[in-house]
């Protein structure tokens, strides 16, 4: 099974990761959250990753775009919930880097890593 995992990884290639503010009802299936993506970020483009969670952010969606397919994938925390922004903040939209978005399907604070995470004043 781990060897399946690991070719299905291979497989999704993402480029761009994008999370959506606005909180999307997880019983949405594939229709309901292409049409949310397509509503938030003007399009679904090929190798684009598009993250949504519910009102409590214990658990995410995130919509892949495979350049033939779509793919839609779903998280729950047991414990704690996602860091993600207050819905009605601006912006409506952020985008994500590969660190940023590894460390958020894991539940730690996605805007402290990379540039933004940096010491600057002791």
């Amino acid at each position: 099974m781990r060897h399946l995992a690991a070719r299905v990884a291979r497989v999704i290639r993402i480029d761009e990761a994008w999370l959506a503010v606005e909180p999307l009802d997880m019983r949405a299936g594939f229709d309901t959250a292409l049409a949310r993506v397509i509503t938030v970020f003007g399009a679904a483009h090929p190798h684009h990753a598009y993250l949504f969670a519910n009102r409590r952010a214990n658990r995410l969606k995130v919509l892949v775009h495979d350049g033939i397919g779509i793919w839609l994938a779903a998280r729950r925390l047991n414990e704690g919930q996602f860091v993600w922004p207050h819905a009605g903040s601006e912006p409506k939209q952020h985008a994500l880097t590969q660190e940023q978005l590894a460390g958020l399907v894991v539940g730690l604070p996605w805007q402290r890593i990379g540039p933004n995470g940096v010491i600057r004043v002791v």
